[in-house]
Formats: structure tokens, sequence, C-alpha cells
């Protein structure tokens, strides 16, 4: 096993360094890495800036830390994550790195209770109390409260999670830690955690497929690969009181709102009266000062304009693949973001 082990990471060193490669010998061909999440929608806008541009745009989807690292490491010239850097992973890097949004996603709760096929009404404090294991009935007063007239069986709950780390937890637990106090305590925000209860499933694949095969479970998965997939899922309570159903149009109003600077905020729990509570950006990740290593300055204006494609003309591809387009507001803070990149001290755009 360690000597297979070892072949696979000699593999991954190799393509890492086959990539910077490519990319000295080919001036024209961008490296990215980073969030499966977001690749569809980056599939369809990078070929369609490249049949107007003398541009390639080579995007490896291999999970938001991995586009981290790779970032970290220099090896591609931007990084796809569903989560801003945290404190470690921006002191491990050492300098500043921009965090331009690309698009909104959300991450939707599922369910197979035997005999209901409607959209139940849940509170983010009862979602953290069925994760924590202490609501362990679909009749239970709590969910009752919030779903009259619905005929609630007297069924066990069973819970499903992530059994790998990613983004998609990080939104989901980021939630969880905002709206019940006791979640915040014992199990807190990341993209992998130390789940209370519940079984495990690799990817939504994972997750679904378990809830679909299991009475009573309970699960989430990202709105795309619900809508896809033509699943069921909650209404959750936002910050105004109100039941949001999840859909491009309340992910996207959950991000217009007056947002930081940096865009390096947390949209779950949205100010938005109308926005859907668990929706979050995913962001493209580069460094402020472009001039390093061997690039060019012609390197970092490409890299620049691609993605200033990416939040103008590149936006109308984000319906049509179930992505959430950016709000006018986060636009606007994303220009801004993109215009302060320099190269040698001076402004790109």
């Amino acid at each position: 096993m360690k000597v297979v082990k070892s072949l696979q990471l000699a593999i991954v060193a190799l393509a890492a360094t086959c990539l910077t490669l490519s990319a000295s010998a080919q001036d024209n061909t961008l490296l990215g890495a980073g969030s499966t999440f977001v690749f569809p929608l980056f599939s369809k806008i990078f070929a369609e800036y490249g049949q107007k541009h003398d541009v390639k745009v080579n995007y490896q989807a291999i999970g938001s830390g991995g586009g981290i690292l790779q970032l970290t490491n220099k090896t591609v010239d931007f990084g796809g994550s569903d989560a801003p850097l945290n404190a470690d992973q921006a002191k491990k890097i050492g300098v500043s790195v921009l965090h331009i949004p690309m698009a909104s996603g959300a991450v939707v709760i599922t369910y197979n209770i035997p005999g209901v096929t409607t959209a139940l009404n849940l509170t983010g404090k009862d979602l953290a109390d069925i994760y924590l294991g202490k609501i362990t009935k679909w009749n239970s007063p709590e969910i009752a409260a919030t779903n009259k007239g619905v005929k609630l069986p007297d069924q066990g709950i069973v819970v499903v999670h992530r059994s790998e780390g990613s983004g998609t937890s990080y939104i989901f637990t980021d939630y969880l830690t905002k709206a019940n106090p006791d979640w915040a305590s014992k199990v807190g925000k990341a993209s992998a955690v130390n789940w209370p209860a519940g079984l495990g499933g690799k990817g939504s694949e994972g997750v679904a497929g378990l809830v679909k095969q299991t009475p009573g479970a309970i699960g989430y998965v990202e709105l795309i690969y619900a809508l896809q997939n033509k699943m069921i899922f909650a209404n959750i309570q936002n910050k105004s009181g109100k039941f949001i159903e999840p859909s491009l149009a309340s992910t996207t109003l959950a991000s217009n709102v007056e947002l930081p600077a940096d865009s390096k905020v947390s949209l779950t729990d949205t100010d938005n009266p109308k926005g859907y509570p668990i929706s979050s950006f995913t962001w493209a990740l580069i460094y402020q000062e472009q001039k390093y290593n061997d690039r060019t300055d012609a390197r970092a204006k490409m890299l620049l304009e691609l993605l200033w494609y990416n939040i103008h003309d590149g936006q109308k591809n984000c319906i049509p693949l179930n992505y959430a387009p950016l709000s006018k507001s986060a636009v606007k803070v994303a220009e801004k973001i993109l215009k302060s990149a320099t190269y040698g001290g001076k402004a790109i755009l």
C-alpha cells in the first residue's frame, strides 16, 4: 500500500510540474485548479472566451482545498474555492490574495419521508438539532409546529452527511453555527467536522444515494445537484422569519446586500429578507501582486481580462447551467477587487 501511495503522490507531483512547464512554454494557456462545484460553469465560460480570444484555460476540478494548495505552491494562475482562505491558509501564502466572486451557490436540505411529497418548512435551529441528534422523530413537536396540515409519520430521522471534506459541508455548517448556539459550541464550522450523528456519503452522489434508499433520511446537497436530479427539498427560515424556497433567484438575492470590499463574506443567514439563507459565493483566488516567479506582465493582464469577462459577459451562462448569477452589488465589489491587482506595483486594469 505504501508503494502504491508513493506512486500516486509521485504522479500528482509530476502532473503539477508538467502544468508549470506547460504554462511557461505556452504563454496563451492559463492554469487553474480547485472547486468541483464551479467546474461546469468555468468549462462553459472558458470555452466561450477561448473562441473569442487567443487564450486557453486548463482548469483541474480537484476540490477547493487542492486549488488553494496549488495556488500556495504557485503551480497555477488562479485557484477556485467555495470558501475564503482561513487564517492558516492565508499565513502559509504570506502575501495578499484577492477573492473574486464568480457566482453564487446554495445548499438544500433533501429528505425521504414515507408519505410526504411536499416541501417542508424547517428552521435553522431545528435543522441543527436534527444533526446534533436532539430531534429524532419526523413527527416531533418542533417540526410539526412549522408544518401544520402536513401528516408527519412516527418515523425515526436518519442523518446523512458528507464523509469527506467539502465546500458544501463548510457552507452548511457555517449556517448551522449561526442558527444554533449549541451547534456553534459543540461542532462549529469547517469543510470537515466531527459529526455528532448519522451516516457519511461521499460527494453529493453518495449523500443523495443514502437519502433515497433510507426511509426517514435527511441530507444536504448543492442546489444544482438537486435541480438536475429532481429531488424534493425543504424551505428554510431566514433571518427575517420567512420560509424561503431554494432557487437561483433567492440565492442571488442572498448576496444582494452590502458587501465588504474584499468580498470575503459569509452569505449564510443573509440580511436580505427575500434571500435563501444557506447560500455562498464561489471565488477565483489570485495573488494581488502578479509579478512573481517568471510571470510576465502580459500573462498577468491575460488572467485579469479573463476574470473580468467571467463577472460580466460570462454571467449569462449561470442560469442555463443552474448557477445563481452575481447580484449587482457583488459585480461592483468584484470589479474593484480586480482593479486592485498589480504588476510591479502598478495597476493591471
